[in-house]
C-alpha cells in the first residue's frame, strides 16, 4: 500500500524522496528489483526496453501486486545515435527503432515510454492516448530571456 500524502501543521516541510532505476538485466532480477521499489512505495519503475519482451513483462508482472505502480520502458537512450545502434548491431535508425521498441513495450503491457521530445508526437500516435509519454528534460516555450537551458524542445504534442 503506498503512503497518502497527509497535510502538514505550521512550521513542518515536506520532504519527496525521488530515485531513478533505469533496470537492464535478466527478467528474474527485473521483476525482484520491482518489487523492491514497490515495497518502498515507488510510483513509477523504468526498465531498459532494448532488453526485450522478456525483461519488460517480468517488470509489469512483478507490479501487479502494487497498485499504482507503473511500468515505464525506456525506448533509445537520447544520446544515442545511428552510429551508435550501428555499434551494437542495430541496422536501423533511431526513429525507427524507438517505434520498434515502443511496440514492444506496449504489447509487453507497460503503462508507457521514455522518449525524446522530438519522438512524442509519433509515439502518441502509436501508443494512442491512453499509455504515458515521458519526456525528460523538455523546457516548454518561456518569455525571450527566461533564462532555460533547453535539452528537447517539444513538437507541440505534449
Amino acid at each position: 500500500m503506498h503512503p497518502r500524502p497527509r497535510r502538514l501543521g505550521p512550521g513542518h516541510r515536506a520532504a519527496v524522496a525521488t530515485g531513478r532505476l533505469k533496470l537492464f538485466e535478466i527478467p528474474n532480477s527485473v521483476a525482484g528489483a520491482v518489487r523492491a521499489a514497490g515495497g518502498l512505495g515507488a510510483s513509477v519503475v523504468t526498465v531498459h526496453s532494448m532488453g526485450g519482451t522478456g525483461i519488460m513483462a517480468a517488470a509489469v508482472e512483478a507490479a501487479r501486486e502494487f497498485p499504482g505502480l507503473r511500468v515505464l520502458a525506456l525506448t533509445v537512450v537520447t544520446s544515442m545515435t545511428g552510429s551508435d545502434l550501428a555499434d551494437i548491431g542495430i541496422g536501423t535508425g533511431t526513429d525507427e527503432q524507438v517505434l520498434r521498441l515502443a511496440r514492444l513495450a506496449a504489447e509487453a503491457g507497460c503503462d508507457g515510454v521514455v522518449g525524446s521530445p522530438r519522438e512524442a508526437g509519433a509515439l502518441r500516435e502509436l501508443l494512442g492516448p491512453e499509455r504515458l509519454i515521458v519526456t525528460p528534460g523538455v523546457t516548454l516555450p518561456r518569455a525571450p530571456g527566461a533564462g532555460a537551458e533547453t535539452v528537447g524542445e517539444s513538437d507541440g504534442s505534449l
